[in-house]
């Protein structure tokens, strides 16, 4: 297998503005230590992929902070390893508008490469594939392009596109925003094709006027290509929403969720030499992630603690997420909130959300 990885970290920043407004999509925090960027440069890097370009945009400096050469996902490298790819359009000299800009804006780079593949994935999923086994699939299909996809339950919204498929896997429906509100088979934003194949799409989409590669490429095509799926049966949990990051995020409480998510193959992250947690003889903490560099004097349930989080004597956090270097003033109550990094709750303030609606505070708040 040869195959050259590209992750999209912006495209789908607008589905969270509350967390993309000072970061892309692919450095939002997750899970207590990692960035949603992790999971598809892992799940690339386990799959034996040692060249992977990261397509950039705006408000990018957090990803490249927590990139940093690539050497957390061994992609320090002198021929390959990780590129950090210009938000530029090489014909306008702008930023990208859709994905078959950036991807015109990164035709040097597929150029350049030798792989016979390209794995193409957004940052707004989480899971664990491994793409050695996606590309085996394509080739034994013979396929124009293979998409990765999930079947579970859709509720109404415009982030999604569907697909149908034959007893033999290949695609005989595309759809994007369905109003469908049930069980589907959900594109996951994933794709495997041949490296000269992407590139002449590319260049004829442009020429045509194409702007939108699930419609004008893959939905109108249908019939004439040889679209296949591939079926991802593992967990999978895309972040369309403040109210599915919040809900993916306490999925993580769960032992069997994070078995099938950290089991057998690590997921990889910028490492911090930070100390360990420290609790006080009045802390409580239940069912909850507690990262490293943590001062717990209060009471903690059913939450998810980033990096650095003080909270202090009689705090009681439950069912909330607090980024990294928060403080949690002394008596303060939260219940269903999320907090951007460097926030501070004062003593005996009292915030609640519900899981419906977590209530947000924004990065370097006080309150």
């Amino acid at each position: 297998m040869s195959a050259v990885g590209v992750i999209f970290s912006n495209i789908h920043d607008e589905n969270v503005p509350e967390l993309s407004r000072q970061r892309t999509m692919g450095s939002i925090p997750f899970g207590g230590r990692y960035r949603l960027i992790d999971f598809a440069l892992s799940n690339m890097v386990n799959s034996g992929i040692t060249t992977v370009g990261v397509i950039t945009k705006n408000n990018y400096q957090s990803l490249m902070d927590h990139l940093g050469s690539g050497k957390d996902w061994d992609l320090a490298r002198k021929d390959g390893g990780l590129i950090l790819l210009p938000p530029y359009n090489d014909e306008y000299e702008s930023l990208y508008h859709n994905r078959l800009e950036a991807l015109k804006g990164i035709i040097g780079f597929l150029n350049k490469r030798t792989e016979d593949y390209v794995v193409l994935s957004d940052c707004d999923g989480i899971c664990k594939i491994d793409f050695s086994d996606v590309i085996a699939y394509h080739e034994e299909k013979q396929a124009d392009i293979t998409l990765v996809y999930h079947n579970e339950k859709v509720v109404k919204s415009p982030y999604y596109a569907c697909l149908d498929t034959d007893e033999n896997g290949r695609l005989t429906d595309f759809q994007i925003n369905p109003n469908i509100d049930g069980i589907a088979n959900v594109y996951i934003n994933i794709m495997v094709l041949n490296r000269q194949y992407l590139i002449s799409i590319i260049n004829n989409a442009i020429v045509h006027g194409a702007n939108s590669f699930g419609r004008d490429i893959l939905a109108k095509n249908v019939d004439c290509l040889k679209l296949y799926g591939y079926e991802l049966k593992d967990y999978y949990a895309g972040i369309d929403s403040l109210q599915t990051y919040y809900a993916h995020n306490l999925e993580m409480l769960d032992q069997q969720v994070r078995n099938q998510l950290f089991g057998a193959r690590d997921i990889y992250t910028k490492v911090k030499d930070s100390a360990p947690s420290k609790y006080s003889e009045t802390a409580v903490v239940k069912n909850s992630l507690i990262s490293d560099g943590c001062v717990i004097e209060g009471t903690v349930e059913n939450s998810i603690l980033f990096r650095g989080v003080k909270v202090e004597k009689g705090a009681v956090v439950k069912n909330s997420i607090i980024m990294q270097d928060n403080v949690i003033g002394k008596e303060a109550q939260l219940n269903a909130v999320i907090t951007d990094k460097n926030v501070v709750i004062r003593d005996r303030r009292t915030l609640s959300g519900c899981a419906e609606y977590p209530f947000f505070i924004p990065k370097g708040a006080m309150v």
